[in-house]
């Protein structure tokens, strides 16, 4: 058993299953429906309910993890005698990143003889999920706690993110897009094909007529990708989606035709965090390659 802790954030979006089969501890953020607060719990149908409701007119609102519920967490890890590692979302995504930090500091006056190392990943959603499932996979073969770190700092910007939303309305509600584009892309029919560049925010690399079109962009640029990469054999592909499987089974059907070698590719809901701020529709593909390209 490793003398360290690998944690994350329930913003990892890595389904419950697997955090609780690798004993992986996260920490949740909340979202509200309504009068009502939740915790987000990372379980399938838990997801499936949000974005069912969603569907049906529901309105989330998100809330940041702050500085004392990080200390809470961080301790509880630590009283364990063990160093941990603590990787969430990308800083420039969340004021979030900012506390864990702030709290971090304070918990390592406590446990001066252990080590607490916070990770800006540069990586949301399944990207950020992909990199902890690297990074555990090495934990559990056996790799140090330096090593472990030294290879995700060395490869979490190899780890590509692609994005499309569905409705523009629900970027515009996080200010992302203005009124007046939100309008004209619904009339024209306009998606957005998103990306994360090498400082973890999250951009546009084209604008499109149409879902179908989305999808070819998005398929692509993954080939792009994935013909760049020397030898694809075994690699993995993540794909989350917000209430739209056949598009995400259509995408992990064409990547199996063009490169029957690649390893797993696993359909999973989107997390809720994200996907509150995005909307049902959302479609994402992660994968570990040569480095992240917008085209």
């Amino acid at each position: 058993m490793a003398d360290y802790i690998i944690a994350t954030s329930s913003t990892s979006d890595l389904p419950r299953t697997w955090l609780d089969a690798h004993r992986i501890p996260f920490i949740p953020y909340s979202y509200t429906v309504g009068e009502k607060v939740f915790q987000d719990d990372c379980r399938e149908e838990s997801r499936d309910a949000v974005y069912a409701g969603m569907r049906k007119g529901d309105r989330l609102q998100t809330s940041m993890i702050n500085e004392f519920t990080y200390c809470d967490f961080f301790k509880e890890l630590m009283q364990t005698g063990k160093d941990v590692i603590f990787l969430d979302m990308s800083q420039k995504m969340s004021v979030s990143y900012a506390n864990a930090n702030k709290a971090a500091e304070e918990i390592r006056k406590e446990f001066p003889a252990q080590k607490l190392y916070i990770m800006d990943t540069r990586c949301i959603s399944g990207g950020l999920g992909l990199l902890v499932e690297h990074m555990v996979e090495r934990m559990e073969s056996g790799a140090g706690y330096d090593e472990v770190i030294a290879w995700g700092e060395a490869n979490k910007l190899k780890i590509a993110h692609r994005f499309t939303v569905d409705d523009l309305n629900y970027l515009k509600a996080g200010g992302r897009v203005s009124n007046a584009a939100a309008l004209v892309g619904s009339v024209l029919n306009i998606k957005p094909v998103l990306y994360v560049p090498d400082g973890g925010t999250l951009d546009v690399a084209k604008k499109v007529r149409g879902r179908k079109t989305a999808l070819k962009a998005i398929l692509d640029g993954v080939l792009h990708d994935l013909s760049q990469v020397a030898d694809p054999t075994g690699l993995r592909v993540h794909i989350l989606q917000a209430d739209c499987r056949a598009d995400a089974a259509y995408l992990r059907d064409e990547l199996r035709k063009a490169y029957p070698q690649l390893g797993t590719i696993t359909i999973t809901g989107l997390g809720v965090v994200i996907g509150a701020h995005c909307g049902p529709g959302l479609l994402t593909v992660f994968y570990l390659c040569n480095g992240r390209n917008p085209e």
